[in-house]
């Protein structure tokens, strides 16, 4: 039985969640080493920066000595050739291991989300999740690659200029320690509330690309009914809420960093008085005052850029959050145990057992009631009733979309409950109302139903389903671009690939929803002659109006809300004067064949 409707799980809200991007790391590890090497070498040069600095005042101005200033330009130019070596070396591991990182955790989350059960799709927006996988990720690569080690490079100077602070002068180094707390107490208090608001600022994005996705995707129809201008509205206001939760956010980051910065150098400021005086007196040279100097101002920087990228790293861990809740997120579907491995060979019998169903949108209204039927190897059975009936349920159910809440299904005798969803819809192919057509060429949207398919295989499914006639008046034939849901093809064109996919795809039961409803009737004549090819050994469930689509069927099942009302042939059931001959008078009194 399916679990509830699967939401993405709540937030905890915690820079903690960036612990879990270690699993992504640890493939990487080795390099994020010699990257960490790199970093504290180049550290090291810009602390051994002031040292020279110290040297070249007391040791080259103090002694008027030329050859003393010659011996500290060579020390320095050194020193700098190691800096950017290091910095080099930093600098492309660690911007390198970020753009993998994300890339391996895009690919995680995508095949992750492929695994969710339909019913998550029922609530999440489509743009939701996009939004996820791109601003998210983009946001975590920027922390990843360049804000953590240019986080641990300025903490790590901080602690090497503090130690060095306290080797020129304990006494100023004293006032440093005690400004660096006060640096702190802005982060602390306002650390939580850049985090709340990026992750305000997060979910506000992805509401705007969420009014996108629907609206590109859905263009005709807004343009069909000139509700351009609603739309546009709809979209400014979303954008709006997005550009005010990032001013906030921003506003709050700039406050942080100015608060930080003001307080750090007002103790350099200090820092310089005090020192002064102590150089009048003799208690301290210029050349340790100076390097004292140097080395405070990396720590008031240091503080600065800490701060600066504190904030940065409590949005990744918004963004980190984001990903994971869809990594947490749990498909509906388990399989029960004992697990149940379907039949190299699967004859294509199928039973509803007093299946009961409700989907999970919508649990108060039973979809189907104690729905009771058998369909035999190689029959084709038509399943005909009004808008509502369930016959689209049953196909759900049969590719195993969901779960009934009660009752069995069973596939050659095996409860669908126990087998593996990939191993049973591999034995499915599906024909639906609305074909499926992706901006591909045509041998690829063909060969989704068999992907190592050859080229003369895709010729002959296209040719069994009629479509040659079409795809040779392409401007590149199997290899034209067929656009984003194949906008460049016509209704019964998209139809007719469809159809082709399923017959590449060769598998024991055939699902048809309205498989012809787009064609013409020389299409519709022309495919139905396929369909008869391909349905000719396979257990065929056709879901139908059109008495072309019914009347040869083994058998027609007469649903209504849910229920099995009657079952017969189309002579029979027209005899019986039901449910059924009432939908033929509404629905098929235009077929000569009904007079």
């Amino acid at each position: 039985m399916s679990a509830a409707n699967p939401t993405i799980l709540p937030a905890t809200g915690s820079v903690s969640q960036l612990r879990r991007l270690l699993h992504f790391l640890a493939p990487y590890r080795w390099r994020v080493v010699v990257a960490l090497i790199a970093l504290v070498t180049a550290s090291g040069c810009v602390l051994a920066l002031g040292q020279g600095l110290r040297f070249v005042i007391d040791s080259g101005f103090g002694s008027g000595n030329p050859s003393m200033l010659n011996t500290a330009l060579g020390g320095v130019i050194a020193v700098a050739v190691v800096l950017s070596v290091a910095t080099f070396i930093r600098f492309y591991l660690m911007m390198s291991v970020g753009e993998r990182v994300i890339a391996d955790l895009r690919r995680a989350v995508f095949a992750h989300t492929l695994t969710l059960s339909p019913s998550f799709f029922d609530t999440a927006r489509t743009g939701d999740i996009v939004s996820r996988l791109t601003n998210d990720s983009d946001q975590l690569r920027q922390v990843i690659g360049f804000g953590l080690s240019m986080f641990l490079r300025n903490g790590l100077m901080m602690v090497g200029a503090l130690a060095l602070l306290f080797t020129t002068s304990p006494k100023l180094a004293a006032l440093i320690v005690l400004g660096v707390p006060a640096t702190l107490i802005p982060i602390l208090l306002v650390g939580r509330r850049v985090r709340r608001l990026s992750r305000a600022n997060q979910d506000r994005v992805a509401e705007v690309s969420a009014h996108v996705d629907e609206a590109m995707h859905e263009i005709r129809t807004v343009q069909a009914y000139g509700h351009e201008k609603p739309t546009r509205e709809a979209f400014d206001s979303a954008t709006e809420a997005a550009y005010a939760a990032g001013v906030e956010r921003i506003r709050v980051k700039a406050w942080l960093i100015a608060s930080v910065m003001l307080i750090a150098f007002c103790a350099v400021g200090v820092i310089l008085w005090v020192g002064g005086h102590d150089v009048l007196e003799g208690r301290l040279t210029a050349g340790e005052l100076s390097a004292f100097v140097f080395y405070a101002g990396i720590v008031a920087s240091g503080a600065g850029t800490v701060s600066e990228i504190w904030g940065e790293i409590q949005r990744a861990a918004g963004a980190t959050e984001r990903l994971m809740e869809l990594m947490d997120t749990q498909p509906d579907l388990v399989v029960a145990e004992p697990r149940i491995d379907l039949p190299s060979q699967v004859k294509g019998a199928i039973r509803f057992e007093n299946v009961a169903f409700a989907y999970p949108t919508r649990p108060d209204a039973a979809a189907l009631s104690a729905l009771s039927f058998d369909v035999h190897p190689g029959e084709r059975v038509a399943l005909v009733g009004p808008s509502g009936a369930g016959k689209t349920t049953i196909f759900a159910l049969l590719l195993r979309f969901y779960d009934a809440q009660s009752g069995r299904i069973l596939i050659d005798g095996a409860d669908t409950r126990h087998c593996d969803p990939l191993a049973l819809r591999r034995t499915i192919a599906l024909v639906s109302q609305d074909p499926v057509i992706f901006a591909t060429s045509v041998t690829e949207n063909v060969r989704f139903g068999r992907p190592g398919a050859s080229a003369e295989e895709v010729r002959a499914a296209c040719a069994a389903a009629h479509a040659m006639e079409f795809i040779e008046r392409l401007p590149q034939g199997f290899d034209t671009d067929l656009g984003e849901r194949g906008i460049r093809l016509s209704g019964g064109q998209r139809q007719r690939l469809s159809i082709a996919r399923a017959l590449l795809a060769d598998r024991p039961i055939l699902l048809l929803d309205e498989a012809t409803s787009s064609l013409d009737a020389e299409s519709e004549r022309q495919v139905a002659a396929a369909l008869e090819q391909l349905a000719r050994g396979r257990t065929t469930l056709v879901i139908a109006h059109r008495l072309a689509t019914v009347r040869n069927a083994s058998r027609i099942l007469v649903l209504d809300r849910g229920q099995l009302h009657s079952t017969g042939t189309h002579d029979e059931l027209l005899r019986a004067d039901g449910l059924y001959a009432h939908l033929a008078r509404l629905q098929f009194m235009h077929d000569d064949a009904m007079v």
